[in-house]
């Protein structure tokens, strides 16, 4: 891998350019130097902010047709820069090469869909009740946004949110995970391949700790989405209160799957096991907590702890591998101490998966584990963030809607049932923004609203139409025509 500076993309030109050292950025799975970023600190932001402010004046300018074509180039260079993009994907954050590939193919779709709505209504007529007057309400962008990004979909949350930022007509900033930010930067120089104008599109990387607080709070900022730790977005939340800068936070999630005495077990297995240790549990919508109604529970329990030890556990571009390393040493650790915390409070291991010997110490690798643990252990309250699955019984359907509920998350649940009245009655009484009936917490759609309720999200939800509001404001017009 080369390990040149890898440019930003600044006023329409690649530089290299910044007050600091150059990031390393490094394989998880082997510890190897996969490439370097600038550092930027706090002097270097004016460029790319002022650039962004005279880029999303002429970008409004463009018109939503032509800002689609330029999506839609963007999507078809991204699936011709498919092999090399997951490529990318994979030694840099570690997903094995089938996650990668898909990741890349959701990001090449959220540029399509939202590319093809350059040709949809961005308003409508209203009535008016005076005489010779008609009414109608348009939808405007807000200006400079900027996007915060995530290390666990270092391609897709990118593209997640600047495709419908773009077509609104705003210009975007987007600050990348400094574990990951190669990939965005390559994104980012596809979008000007595919003729996106100067300062329209900014990155800025560098740590957080360094440009976070002056990068999120500055003026020129009509609105910030960001994905992450709930602790750092409700963070963000305080900084930005009674600002003029809208947030939209997408954070964590400690996501139940409820499997009641009727579910069909061949059904649930497998795809209870992509839910949690699918990405190597590394995303928010992650199965993280089962709940079993206690008439099958032996069964259940039985059928997923021969999956689990079954795991491969590899590095992600190996053949048959299952689940790839975590992202960092540090997430490694991180993981471990939570699970040993967990068992010192009385949770018990009912099966893991083996390591090779050797791999924990060549790479940042972590043994899936599935546990039994009651409602009063850490793992039941705290997101980990990595492939552990507990597991608790309950006698009834109530008791489990209750077990699902017991939480400070909200983002995303699920239920495996035969029964309609059972999964209505879930749908309705689970306080989740996403909700799966035989199927995972995990794999939402580009078209489908998603984002989560309470410490997991904000009002504003991403994907579908309904990023578009986040993205816009209503304008509302009466001309008297006589």
């Amino acid at each position: 891998m080369s390990t040149t500076v890898s440019p930003n993309l600044v006023e329409g030109r690649f530089s290299t350019e910044a007050s600091g050292e150059p990031i390393e950025v490094r394989d998880p799975a082997t510890g190897d130097l996969v490439g370097r970023v600038p550092a930027m600190g706090p002097t270097d932001l004016d460029a790319v902010l002022d650039a962004a402010v005279r880029g999303a004046k002429a970008w409004r300018a463009t018109g939503p047709i032509e800002r689609g074509r330029v999506l839609l180039d963007a999507a078809a260079l991204i699936r011709q820069d498919a092999a090399d993009l997951a490529t990318l994907i994979v030694t840099e954050m570690g997903k094995t090469t089938a996650e990668a590939r898909g990741e890349v193919g959701k990001a090449a779709e959220f540029f399509e869909y939202y590319g093809g709505l350059g040709r949809a209504p961005f308003g409508e007529m209203i009535p008016d009740a005076r005489p010779g007057t008609f009414a109608l309400q348009k939808r405007e962008p807000i200006g400079v946004v900027l996007l915060i990004t995530p290390w666990n979909d270092p391609l897709l949350t990118p593209a997640r949110k600047m495709a419908p930022a773009l077509i609104s007509g705003n210009a975007v900033v987007i600050k990348p995970a400094t574990e990951t930010p190669l990939i965005t930067l390559r994104l980012a120089e596809i979008l000007h391949r595919a003729g996106v104008p100067a300062g329209v599109l900014g990155t800025v990387t560098g740590r957080g700790s360094v440009i976070g607080d002056a990068l999120a709070t500055d003026r020129r900022l009509a609105a910030v989405s960001f994905t992450g730790s709930t602790a750092v977005g409700l963070d963000l939340q305080r900084k930005l209160a009674g600002s003029s800068i809208r947030v939209q936070t997408e954070m964590g999630g400690k996501n139940a799957a409820v499997v009641l005495d009727d579910a069909d077990l061949d059904l649930v297995v497998p795809v209870l096991m992509a839910g949690a240790f699918g990405q190597a549990g590394q995303r928010c919508t992650a199965t993280s907590r089962l709940i079993v109604q206690r008439g099958v529970a032996a069964e259940l329990q039985a059928r997923v702890a021969a999956s689990v030890q079954a795991l491969r556990v590899g590095a992600g571009g190996a053949d048959g591998t299952d689940v790839g390393p975590v992202v960092s040493r540090t997430a490694q650790r991180d993981i471990a101490d939570r699970v040993d915390a967990a068992l010192g409070e009385g949770a018990t291991v009912i099966a893991r998966a083996a390591l090779a010997d050797g791999l924990a110490e060549s790479g940042a690798f972590v043994e899936p584990v599935f546990v039994a643990f009651d409602r009063d252990n850490s793992l039941w309250r705290d997101e980990v963030f990595g492939p552990v699955l507990g597991m608790i019984e309950v006698d009834t359907l109530d008791e489990a809607i209750e077990a699902v509920n017991d939480s400070a998350y909200g983002l995303s649940s699920a239920v495996y049932t035969r029964s309609l009245d059972a999964a209505f009655r879930f749908v309705d009484e689970v306080d989740t923004g996403q909700v799966s009936v035989n199927q995972p917490t995990s794999g939402w759609d580009i078209h489908q609203a998603f984002g989560g309720f309470k410490e997991s999200g904000s009002p504003f939800k991403e994907q579908g139409l309904e990023a578009l509001r986040f993205y816009t404001r209503v304008k509302t017009a009466a001309v008297r025509t006589h």
